[in-house]
């Protein structure tokens, strides 16, 4: 009896069996239906399945082949997400990146912060494969490229970011920490590889292209400025440093080569110019342009040396900053009163020499100097970084001594209310005069009267000079101010250096 029970209760299955043999079929072939889908790109089907296995393990979780079905599907899940973050680590369009990221939210296998991290980390990737494909043989031209793929590819990023994630505003170094702060330190990190990137090239040598890669750079932080990653603040210590370290190694060149030519120069006879009669011809100085002093002709060490440093100065006026006025200003000092502490026999001739160093290439350098910083410019950079001062309206504002632009009234209570001044004192406005520039050190001029000095026993006396006494002016304060023995030239405003094709000859 038993037996028949069970037997029929077996055939009553079988037929159940037979009966949904096609639904349980469907199901039992899910896993490969899933890994199909997923191996063929169809992800929109393979989500679906992906939420019909999980309705079947909310409800029979308990039966093992359900057991079975549901981790072959989320093998299957898991090879999905290792695909769509690799589409991401490809040169993928903005479309596709937001059809992506929407796969990997219907997934809900990451939170929006690791979404967030895992969009950035494929996507720096990808950067850094098409960075690592640029060639490194030639600094100029790994730096160019450097260039153009971060403006071009890092922007598209920036772009997608801001696209996908749209609640996430534009980074500000005040953000606080969360979502917001991943975007910011993630390009924080990007433009901070890339100026180690410039640096490290510059450093190698660019050659003289450097306005060139001033101008990309520039371009580059501007085009960022956009959204909000303006970096151009931090690209100009770099070049400053670099312009800097190209004329000190130029003017060292100069100054090396200027000393083997004074170990075989010898003053034996007067120079063709300084003792011959026959006037020799001086060429005719283009408008706008300055003309070495010819009388150099005669000392063709001393010519050698202006050639030099006209070389520096020409490749120091395609990146010039008016930051630099002080450094190449020191620069110069030290190299010529290195090369004027000059010892001879021949008195008469070396005094010659000494005077057309003195009175022709140092006022010519100086000329120079101003072509490359103005005074106009120099004066205005001081204003812009100085605070305001203060004048009373009933006198004359004079300079206050120092560094600082603060101007101040003579009178005693200045600095509070003049009494000789119904009216407060009332602000100056920005700005120094070019005039005041000598108060504040040797800003673009040789030191002239400092050279001088080692030479002064070897340099005739002045017409009418009997003993040299310091020159003083009394200035506003009636005070003795120190004026410059050789007062600058103030070149016009289109004054140009000569060019590489007109040094001065050598003879």
């Amino acid at each position: 009896m038993r037996d028949a029970e069970a037997i029929a209760c077996s055939r009553r299955m079988n037929s159940l069996t037979l009966n949904r043999h096609t639904e349980i079929l469907e199901i039992l072939e899910i896993p490969q239906l899933m890994d199909t889908c997923v191996r063929n790109g169809y992800y929109e089907e393979a989500l679906e399945l992906t939420a019909y296995v999980r309705r079947l393990e909310r409800k029979h979780s308990s039966i093992p082949v359900i057991q079975g079905i549901v981790e072959e599907v989320r093998q299957s899940a898991q090879l999905m997400l290792n695909q769509l973050i690799q589409q991401l680590r490809t040169n993928i369009p903005l479309p596709a990146c937001l059809r992506v990221i929407g796969f990997l939210r219907r997934m809900d296998v990451l939170t929006e912060a690791e979404l967030r991290v895992k969009f950035l980390q494929a996507r720096d990737a990808w950067l850094r494969s098409v960075q690592a494909s640029i060639p490194d043989h030639d600094p100029y031209v790994h730096v160019t490229k450097t260039i153009e793929a971060c403006r071009v590819h890092l922007f598209d990023v920036v772009t997608q970011y801001r696209a996908i994630f749209s609640d996430e505003e534009p980074p500000v170094p005040a953000a606080a920490p969360g979502e917001g702060a991943i975007f910011h330190s993630w390009v924080l990190q990007k433009v901070s590889e890339f100026l180690r990137a410039l640096r490290r090239d510059l450093d190698r040598g660019v050659g003289g292209r450097l306005d060139s890669l001033l101008g990309q750079c520039m371009y580059f932080g501007l085009s960022f400025s956009r959204v909000g990653v303006d970096f151009r603040g931090q690209l100009a210590p770099l070049f400053q440093r670099v312009a800097a370290d190209a004329f000190g190694k130029a003017v060292e060149e100069a100054v090396e080569k200027f000393r083997e030519e004074m170990n075989s120069y010898t003053l034996i006879s007067a120079p063709a110019v300084l003792g011959g009669t026959a006037a020799v011809p001086v060429p005719t100085a283009q408008p706008g342009t300055l003309q070495p002093p010819m009388v150099l002709l005669d000392f063709p060490p001393l010519a050698c040396f202006l050639n030099g440093l006209l070389v520096a100065f020409n490749d120091l006026r395609l990146c010039c900053p008016i930051a630099l006025a002080q450094d190449v200003t020191d620069c110069l000092d030290a190299a010529l009163g290195e090369e004027a502490a000059f010892s001879g026999r021949e008195q008469e001739l070396f005094t010659q020499f000494c005077t057309a160093f003195l009175e022709d290439l140092l006022p010519y350098l100086n000329r120079c100097l101003q072509v490359l910083f103005p005074p106009a410019q120099i004066a205005q950079a001081l204003g812009e970084f100085s605070g305001f001062g203060f004048h009373c309206r009933g006198r004359t504002p004079v300079a206050s001594p120092g560094t600082e632009r603060a101007l101040s009234c003579s009178c005693p209570s200045a600095g509070s209310r003049c009494p000789q001044s119904p009216s407060p004192l009332s602000p100056l406005p920005q700005g120094v005069p070019p005039t005041q520039l000598q108060r504040f050190g040797r800003l673009g001029r040789i030191d002239v009267a400092a050279l001088r000095e080692p030479l002064a026993f070897l340099l005739p006396p002045a017409p009418g000079e009997e003993e040299p006494l310091p020159e003083t002016a009394p200035d506003a304060e009636g005070e003795h101010a120190a004026v410059p023995t050789e007062p600058p030239e103030s070149p016009s405003g289109d004054a140009a250096l000569p060019g590489e094709g007109d040094p001065v000859a050598t003879g």
